[in-house]
């Protein structure tokens, strides 16, 4: 889904004409603590509150000076044909200056920000002050074959080169003699800096295969038809099938390599495009239900009004038909094939939240999670969808969360830490691998695109705040027996103590489970000296942040919640008694090197 812009409002001057230009876009205001009565959402720092969005791609729109926006996310600028638009308005909202991302958005968005407001966009990109158009951001429904060649056909025209439009006028420019050509048409033509060429995607390619069927076939088989039809790749808006196929990785890898969504379609809705087919097909009905895969879904997406250009052509696994709009198909027919993405927040504050992550969620429709974890998202979570599942409810919320994306959405299933590490990650992949007679989820569900993303995990917060107690070798033990048997994790222990390994201790205690991180540390003591450091970290990221050092051998149980990370040292793991406090750190054998080095400079 399209991710909608955040208008930031940091002061009661501009408080007002936030809410104007949120209204007029369809966008939420977020507004300053303490200084911005109304707000969607509120935030405390606008330098880390706009680099947090920038970094999950919101368009992002400051009633405010522009200084605050570009230092903002200045640390954050890399590759500019991915970064989101960036605009700041004057409290007045008479000027409205499109940032970053000009030809990506931002010059269009200030033109309509400032005729809402009645102000002026200042645009400065050459090509929209001397033309008034940009030439790399075509109109919805047509693309730039060449993007590449765009800088230098506009500097040409800026140069004083004239113009040619071949075709549909689609920037409304006035052909003013030869120098640059831009092309407007179907066919595979190709561009240079002195011939922009534009596509309009009217065409869907309907595809059906055999299941597993190989991708080279399906690849080859597509653009078979396309060269038959004439019709160039990029003209091509989408790729559709039947939703039983959603999963097929022919199809999926068809999808990627045209650039375009991959749409889907119930059986009951190819079937209602059954007296259209040229190929009708009483096997395939008798298999999944409707007459004609390939080209239904094709003639389903371009419309009544649309036709085939290229009936069903089939080989030994594949069938593509191609389908032809009347008009560039900017409102796709069909549904997504539906994404979960498993995201770890880390433990808490937003500063330890991977870009990719904020991305993910902001991209969601629906989030599915802990409702505490979901609320540690802050903004990011405000005008979504949601689902709280309570602590306890993990299979019923990694169900939900699936059965939700295999119905086409978009869903976050919201971890702290690292989804991977002690979480819902593994959870939803075993509900995945099972089959329906095995408690598993639906056939919708399994074919859904499941995305996992790092995260920063609770053992790694904690490391980092200890200082390097993960300099060797470490490993992490859950102290919960609701799902591991007990005599397997005092085994665990046995193991990592004679192994003298760092051992992270998740979920130590619970109201009711109290013995097992004391039986722990009388192993651990069999093991390695009394005076082994420990660090206990609670809330980590959080205000009410909490890391103390023990001894092993007073290591207390009463001291240690749901919520605190335990890390024990190993037998050389020691603490650093410096000017702002002890540091923990296991050495990796550096010592003896260096020591050796000083033997040597002795002798």
């Amino acid at each position: 889904m399209a991710v909608r812009p955040v208008v930031m409002a940091l002061s009661r001057s501009g408080e007002a004409t936030a809410h104007k230009v949120a209204q007029a876009l369809g966008a939420q205001v977020h507004g300053r603590e303490g200084r911005v009565d109304a707000a969607d959402a509120f935030f405390g720092n606008a330098l880390d509150h706009a680099r947090d969005l920038f970094a999950a791609g919101t368009p992002l729109i400051g009633v405010c000076a522009s200084g605050i926006l570009i230092r903002g996310v200045a640390p954050l600028l890399s590759d500019k044909r991915a970064e989101p638009p960036v605009i700041s308005v004057s409290d007045d909202g008479g000027v409205v200056v499109p940032l970053l991302a000009g030809h990506r958005g931002a010059n269009r968005l200030a033109r309509q920000i400032s005729e809402a407001l009645g102000g002026v966009a200042a645009v400065t990109t050459a090509g929209d002050v001397a033309m008034g158009v940009a030439l790399d951001e075509p109109p919805a429904g047509y693309a730039l074959a060449n993007p590449e060649d765009a800088k230098g056909a506009m500097a040409a025209m800026l140069g004083g080169a004239g113009v040619q439009v071949q075709g549909k006028n689609i920037f409304e420019i006035e052909s003013t003699g030869s120098g640059v050509d831009l092309i407007v048409t179907e066919a595979p033509v190709a561009g240079s800096e002195a011939a922009l060429v534009y596509h309009p995607q009217r065409f869907v390619l309907g595809l059906g295969c055999a299941r597993n069927a190989d991708p080279a076939e399906m690849w080859t088989q597509v653009e078979a038809v396309l060269a038959e039809a004439g019709v160039a790749q990029g003209a091509v808006a989408a790729v559709a099938s039947i939703d039983l196929k959603g999963d097929e990785p022919a199809m999926i890898e068809v999808a990627k390599r045209l650039g375009v969504p991959l749409r889907l379609f119930i059986a009951a809705e190819l079937e209602a495009e059954t007296a259209r087919l040229e190929n009708p097909s009483e096997v395939v009905f008798a298999e999944v239900g409707c007459h004609g895969v390939s080209e239904g879904a094709a003639l389903a997406m371009v419309g009544s009004d649309g036709s085939l250009r290229v009936a069903k052509r089939k080989t030994l696994n594949v069938t593509v038909a191609l389908g032809e709009a009347v008009a560039p198909l900017v409102v796709l027919k069909g549904r997504a094939r539906g994404t979960l993405s498993i995201v770890g927040i880390g433990p808490g504050q937003a500063s330890w939240r991977t870009p990719e992550v904020s991305r993910l969620v902001a991209q969601a429709e629906e989030l599915v999670g802990y409702g505490l974890y979901i609320d540690l998202l802050g903004p990011l979570a405000i005008g979504k969808e949601r689902s709280d599942f309570p602590l306890g409810g993990e299979e019923a919320r990694c169900r939900y969360a699936l059965e939700q994306a295999g119905q086409g959405k978009n869903v976050a299933l919201v971890c702290s830490g690292d989804a991977g590490i002690y979480a819902m990650g593994a959870l939803v992949f075993e509900l995945m691998d099972r089959g329906a007679d095995e408690m598993g989820v639906s056939d919708a569900a399994r074919r859904v695109d499941v995305v996992c993303s790092p995260g920063v995990s609770a053992l790694q917060g904690a490391a980092a705040r200890a200082g390097a107690p993960l300099g060797h070798d470490f490993c992490a033990i859950s102290l919960s027996d609701l799902l591991t048997p007990r005599d397997d994790i005092l085994r665990r222990l046995k193991a990592a103590a004679e192994g003298d390994f760092v051992i992270a201790f998740y979920n130590p205690v619970s109201k009711t489970r109290r013995t097992l991180l004391a039986e722990a540390r009388v192993i651990l003591l069999k093991h390695r000296p009394s005076d082994t450091p420990v660090m206990l970290a609670s809330s980590l990221g959080r205000p009410e942040e909490h890391v103390r050092y023990r001894r092993l051998d007073a290591l207390e149980v009463d001291e240690v919640d749901m919520l605190t990370v335990v890390l024990v040292g190993s037998s050389n793991s020691k603490l650093a008694h410096l000017g702002t406090g002890p540091r923990m750190y296991t050495p990796r054998g550096y010592a003896r090197k260096i020591d050796g080095d000083l033997s040597k400079q002795a002798s």
